[in-house]
């Protein structure tokens, strides 16, 4: 849902029209997302060396970015085994209840082995649905959380659904999240078929691309070294989202989309 210019939240019809397409929302509400070139571009611009340092210069290489939602769950810790062996880093949107609370060893395992840790609110309530100190629950009680566990507080935030709207920004610029969305989904909520999961990302990686999988599925960890071959094999090269954005900083309440 979006806000009016009273703000209050619009009823159920704005919703379903907001989920049939994210492009549609993000426009509707103002939003306008930058992409990972553009962050880059801006920082060269101004000579920014602020940003995040990687030992890639995604301006020349083929840089792709690949992220999992909602975790960590079961299959977690195999996939950190994945990552380890194939030496690829990743960008973890974690989930406060049931997720990070239950699993605090492995939340301390992706932060110690050099993957970004982000935030993907505490129980994956639609932010837009939400009321402004709603928003502010949701993603501040997960903030905790992490930095309790790893003594670091995430930059980056990840929308349930990708919604967003100008009052989630606002609330997110105040808690230091820049919000991060994705061009590549292999829509694994709806399949455990891992050959399938392989094909749609393979289909539609290309380069300063932002895959998004979730960890919790069953059929998603075990395409993933499938897919981390093939791409290396493409010439591309994994990176963590602020590295992607380097030497650009994703700034806190700004919208990241390739």
């Amino acid at each position: 849902m979006f806000r009016t210019t009273t703000g209050k939240r619009r009823g159920p019809a704005v919703a379903l029209l907001a989920a049939a397409s994210l492009m549609l929302a993000l426009s509707g509400c103002g939003v306008d997302p930058i992409s990972p070139g553009d962050a880059r571009g801006k920082a060269a611009a101004s000579d920014d060396k602020a940003g995040a340092a990687g030992a890639v210069d995604c301006a020349k290489a083929k840089c792709i970015a690949l992220t999992f939602d909602a975790g960590p769950g079961k299959d977690t810790p195999h996939l950190l085994d994945v990552l380890k062996e194939k030496q690829v880093p990743a960008t973890f949107f974690l989930l406060g209840s049931k997720h990070v609370d239950r699993y605090p060893k492995v939340v301390k395992r992706i932060s110690d082995e050099g993957h970004e840790v982000a935030n993907h609110t505490w129980t994956h309530q639609i932010l837009t649905d939400l009321e402004p100190d709603e928003v502010r629950q949701e993603l501040s009680r997960t903030q905790d959380a992490i930095e309790k566990i790893t003594g670091k507080r995430p930059t980056l935030m990840r929308p349930p659904q990708g919604r967003t709207d100008d009052t989630v920004s606002e609330v997110s610029r105040d808690l230091g999240l820049a919000q991060v969305l994705w061009s590549v989904t292999a829509k694994d909520y709806a399949t455990t078929d891992s050959e399938l999961i392989r094909k749609r990302v393979l289909d539609a990686s290309e380069g300063d691309g932002i895959i998004l999988l979730h960890d919790i599925y069953d059929g998603t960890v075990p395409a993933v070294p499938g897919i981390i071959d093939e791409l290396m094999k493409r010439g591309f090269t994994f990176v963590t989202v602020p590295q992607l954005l380097a030497p650009g900083k994703a700034e806190p309440g700004a919208v990241y989309r390739p």
